[in-house]
C-alpha cells in the first residue's frame, strides 16, 4: 500500500516525465500556449485521479503558473541564483519539481 502523497507524486512525475512531449515542453512557459494547458491539463487529470477533482483542478493551475518560470525567475533573483550554463539547467529544473512537490505536499497536509 502506497501513501496518498506517494501516489500524488507517482502521477505528478508520470505527468512532467513520461507524458510530457517536446511540443509541450517548447511552449509550456507561455501560459496562453495550448501546449501549456494541455500539459497542465494532464497534471490535472492525474492529480484528480488521488486527490479528487478540486485537488487536481488547483495543482493543476498552480502547475501551469509554476511551469512559467515566474516563480522560478524570483527565487534565482531573491537568492541569487544563476539561470543561465549547464549548472542553471540543473537548477531550474530542480528549482521547478521542488516547487510542484511542495505544492503537491501542503495541498494533501491541507486537506
Amino acid at each position: 500500500m502506497i501513501t496518498t502523497f506517494e501516489a500524488a507524486l507517482l502521477a505528478h512525475l508520470c505527468a512532467d516525465w513520461l507524458l510530457q512531449n517536446d511540443w509541450m515542453a517548447q511552449h509550456k512557459q507561455q501560459w496562453r500556449h495550448p501546449a501549456a494547458w494541455v500539459h497542465a491539463g494532464i497534471h490535472a487529470l492525474l492529480l484528480g485521479l488521488v486527490l479528487g477533482w478540486q485537488g487536481g483542478l488547483v495543482l493543476g493551475l498552480l502547475h501551469l503558473w509554476i511551469d512559467t518560470r515566474a516563480p522560478l525567475q524570483w527565487w534565482a533573483r531573491r537568492f541569487g541564483k544563476t539561470l543561465t550554463g549547464p549548472l542553471g539547467f540543473h537548477i531550474a529544473i530542480w528549482t521547478d519539481q521542488t516547487l510542484h512537490i511542495i505544492a503537491i505536499t501542503l495541498w494533501i497536509a491541507w486537506r
